[in-house]
């Protein structure tokens, strides 16, 4: 599994990461949700130079031209509702993308021993064909590792992907370690930004908080 961190290389995702994980500046709904998306932008950037391509030769007003294009069909999806900033960012970007969207939420369960357990679950699943296709799975926040496992192993009721890559703004060494068990060893992981660890209540620490309510409100 090939993980990129973004931060280790100058550009302005670190401006946008400032802005989003200050508690003087993220309190503003509309930036917040506008960082998102200008995060995904840079991102999918990144992720375009990792495509396959093929040189075709167009026509100019004056002349021929030859130009390189992507030869995959791309498959963009995200995890209701966090994702959909972040998913915009990506579809501005990879503007001829199929797209998928899926619900994931945590619960508290129990193991067979009657332990407490953290669940993810997921009702909601709505994506086209993915056999063959570049599936991009982008989701913000990647704590633990198990909604982003959930949400490809859910997908695969559509299809096989040739190739896929995972995004998240903010990831955990932790959700790292835990994909590298879980997820294709060809997968593409590409963060943000990487934090160290989780606290008891499963939020990355620094982070920045629930993403979610950040961009919409808190919810009940």
């Amino acid at each position: 599994m090939n993980i990129i961190n973004l931060s280790q290389q100058p550009s302005l995702i670190s401006q946008y990461l400032k802005e989003i994980r200050s508690i003087d500046i993220q309190n503003d709904r509309m930036r917040f949700r506008t960082n998102i998306e200008r995060i995904g932008q840079c991102m999918a950037m990144e992720i375009s130079k990792a495509l396959a391509y093929t040189t075709q030769q167009i026509q100019t007003p004056l002349d021929k031209a030859d130009v390189k294009v992507t030869t995959d069909t791309i498959v963009l999806a995200t995890i209701l509702r966090a994702g959909l900033p972040f998913h915009q960012g990506f579809l501005s970007m990879f503007d001829h993308a199929e797209n998928a969207f899926l619900s994931a939420y945590r619960r508290m369960g129990t193991d067979a021993n009657g332990n407490p357990r953290l669940e993810i679950v997921s009702e909601y699943l709505a994506s086209p064909d993915l056999d063959g296709k570049t599936l991009l799975l982008v989701d913000p926040m990647l704590a633990t590792g198990m909604s982003m496992e959930i949400a490809y192993k859910a997908l695969l009721s559509h299809g096989t992907p040739a190739k896929t890559h995972l995004a998240c703004v903010i990831g955990t060494n932790q959700a790292l370690d835990y994909l590298q068990k879980t997820m294709p060893t060809d997968t593409t992981i590409w963060c943000a930004a990487i934090d160290p660890v989780l606290n008891e209540h499963k939020y990355i620490v620094p982070g920045l908080g629930d993403a979610g309510d950040l961009c919409y409100g808190e919810k009940l």
